[in-house]
């Protein structure tokens, strides 16, 4: 298993992308500056009028299958 940290920063507005399906993956750097990739539908939790704000921690197992992902800190 591996565990990345990262922070996200979308807008409302911007997140309308992966909600019509015109961006299917999110992409970021964690906090040691590897960039991950992942599903956006993986956020929907996590969307607020606003739109998806925070620091987040995502684990993935050997096969780089998603295994969970949670919000820690806003």
């Amino acid at each position: 298993m591996r565990e990345f940290c990262f922070n996200l920063k979308i807008s409302a507005h911007e997140y309308v992308k992966y909600y019509q399906g015109i961006a299917r993956a999110v992409y970021v750097k964690d906090k040691n500056g590897k960039s991950i990739q992942f599903p956006a539908d993986v956020l929907k939790p996590f969307i607020t009028k606003d739109g998806i704000y925070g620091y987040f921690i995502i684990r993935i197992d050997d096969r780089n299958k998603l295994i969970d992902i949670k919000k820690v800190a806003e």
